[in-house]
């Protein structure tokens, strides 16, 4: 399926414009329509530069990849196999990570509690297509408990962590590349997490789990990182926004952080606003704490921080169907103007292409 893509230099600092009414570009973002009817979820790219994206559809979630940055995009392949699609069961993503080899990695939600199925229905579910494979394996149910706020990470030599809450925040550990899954392991007895937000999961350069979430002790709604050492179960967490929330309810947000090639970034809505920062290898603030952009979320949408080449990152982030993005030079500095481009849904899904292309799906 081809996208339609189109190139336009960015000069004097000019606003970007599109061409054939298709891809936009700006200061080296250029962005690809999903497949037709879908919502761009989560996208990644592995060590050979094949592009993988899943997106929420109709026909439920999907699967696609690219190996030209993002100029066709293959055929869509269902992420769930029919023996799990019981009737009014419906199937969402919350997050994707790819391994060094190419496999895939997918963690879904249901709607298994509002049908009132068995509890044990209601958790984490995590689907796999191994290297080299066409499809995906069947639905596997990893914590079998009611919870949400789902993200996965997956590191060298087998490594797949199921990351989750329930009142606190738990991890289920896979080194055999997600074919099982250890006991559940909680992280931290500091750690409260606010339970309608999410996580959002990475490993660190040093090989710890850097866990981003919201706190909601004594209703003070900060940004934490926590950082776990899963061999030994120990963890740190340490605030990372600096505007305060006091807000007595979940302000059901979603945030990101991903490893850089000098730490971490992050991104994050305060009161409706974004915020990100840049973060040392070992999950600690550098200055400024946290940069403010122009954008601005909605309940439960998506914001993203991803790190890009010559130092840069790119924070996306939706709102009532549009998709909106900032770049950043290393300094934390915007590196040009902000860009937007109408998109459906909720979900952000952004990588940085084998062409050094920043490729936004909308």
């Amino acid at each position: 399926m081809k996208s339609t893509a189109g190139w336009v230099g960015m000069l004097l600092g000019l606003f970007a414009i599109g061409l054939d009414g298709g891809a936009q570009v700006s200061a080296k973002v250029v962005t690809v329509a999903t497949p037709p009817g879908g919502q761009a979820m989560a996208a990644k790219v592995d060590g050979k530069g094949t592009i993988h994206l899943v997106f929420d559809s109709k026909d439920g979630p999907q699967y696609c990849s690219s190996t030209d940055s993002g100029k066709s995009l293959g055929k869509a392949v269902p992420l769930v196999d029919r023996a799990s699609r019981k009737p009014g069961l419906e199937f969402i993503t919350w997050d994707m990570a790819v391994d060094s080899k190419g496999g895939v990695h997918v963690v879904l939600g249901t709607n298994a509690w509002k049908l009132k199925l068995p509890k044990e229905e209601w958790g984490y579910m995590y689907v796999r297509k191994p290297a080299g494979a066409n499809t995906f394996e069947p639905v596997k149910n990893v914590n079998q408990r009611p919870s949400e706020g789902f993200s996965i990470a997956v590191g060298e030599d087998g490594l797949v962590a199921a990351v989750w809450m329930a009142d606190k925040l738990f991890a289920n550990i896979s080194k055999d590349g997600g074919a099982t899954f250890g006991p559940t392991i909680e992280i931290g007895s500091g750690v409260n997490p606010c339970n309608c937000c999410t996580t959002s999961t990475t490993i660190a350069a040093d090989g710890r789990l850097a866990i981003l979430y919201r706190e909601e002790t004594n209703n003070e709604r900060d940004m934490y990182l926590a950082m776990w050492d899963f061999e030994k179960n120990e963890a740190t967490k340490s605030r990372i926004s600096a505007t305060p929330w006091k807000i007595d309810a979940c302000p059901m947000t979603y945030y990101t952080v991903a490893r850089s090639e000098k730490g971490l970034v992050a991104a994050w809505p305060t009161k409706g606003e974004i915020y990100f920062a840049q973060l040392n290898a070992d999950g600690t603030s550098k200055t400024p704490k946290e940069i403010i952009t122009p954008g601005a979320s909605g309940m439960r949408s998506g914001v993203l921080a991803l790190p890009a080449t010559d130092g840069k990152t790119l924070v996306a982030w939706k709102k009532d169907d549009q998709l909106g993005w900032q770049l950043y030079d290393d300094r934390g500095q915007p590196s040009g103007p902000p860009g937007k481009a109408a998109s459906p849904g909720k979900g952000v899904a952004a990588v940085v292409a084998k062409n050094g292309d920043v490729v936004l799906f909308r």
